[in-house]
Order: C-alpha cells, then structure tokens, then sequence
C-alpha cells in the first residue's frame, strides 16, 4: 500500500525523482512500468500500469458508448502518458500537465494506496486547510463501511 507524503523534486527537464521507499513497492508489487495523469490538471497520478490497466478493465464492459467513461478516458488521455521508472527512479511528467499544476521544483509525493499523486507543495497545504477532514466526514465514510470499520 502507497501512504504517507513525501518530499521530491522535479528537476529541469520535468523528471520527478519518486522517493525511494515508494520506488521500492511499486517496482516490487508492479515493476517500472506506470501511466501518468490527471482527472483535473490540479495535481498528476501516478499509477502502476498494471493498476491503470485493472481500472480501464473494468469500465470497459459494454455499453462502451457511456458519457462517463467516455468523459473519463478523454480527461484521463488529455493529461495522461505510459513511461516508465529509469535505473534511478526518475519519470517524466507531461509539460502540459506539469505547468497546468505548477508541480516544478520540490514538490509533495502522496500515496494514495494504488496510486501516487504529486502536488505542488503550497496548492496541497492550500486544499488540506480549505477542507480539513469533519466529523461528518467521518460519519459519512463509517455509514459507507459498515458499523465498526473506522
């Protein structure tokens, strides 16, 4: 499981060199393979490609004509590209997406259970603080898993 947040830094070239201890697992449980994206151009993810092929599985059972999933396969391909991990765990971020979320410099690495997202650092406290984690939140995600599961 990918958890917790980690500092990192895009160099120049847009090249993020992922944290070692989420380079580890991804290698280890998917290998170097990954598809980047972004579902609003505020932050990029991350995916093991084994897990963003998993995904594209399962919204692709007919009717394929669906305006969700082709809305979602547009905005997912619009900022998305297939790369993979080098020897020194550097991926390249599309220069469109790059500067649409600012992510340049050091930059916040998010794990997200499957999937990393990469924020720009000051955007990330920004969003954190604007919407903290409530009581209702809570609830709402407890009635979601059942009595006792939070």
């Amino acid at each position: 499981m990918l958890r917790g947040n980690l500092l990192a830094k895009v160099d120049e070239k847009g090249r993020l060199k992922i944290p070692a201890s989420f380079r580890k697992l991804i290698e280890k449980s998917f290998g170097n393979e990954v598809f980047i994206t972004s579902l609003d151009g505020s932050c990029a993810r991350i995916y093991p490609l084994k897990i963003w092929t998993e995904m594209e599985e399962k919204i692709s059972p007919p009717p394929l004509m669906r305006p969700e999933r082709i809305k979602f396969l547009s905005v997912a391909n619009y900022w998305g590209q297939e790369t993979a991990m080098d020897n020194q765990g550097r991926v390249l971020i599309h220069v469109r997406l790059r500067e649409f979320a600012r992510i340049q410099g050091e930059v916040a690495v998010v794990g997200n259970v499957n999937y990393l997202e990469v924020w720009n650092n000051a955007e990330l406290k920004s969003r954190v603080e604007a919407h903290p984690f409530t009581m209702e939140d809570a609830e709402r995600l407890a009635n979601t898993l059942g009595p006792g599961k939070v």
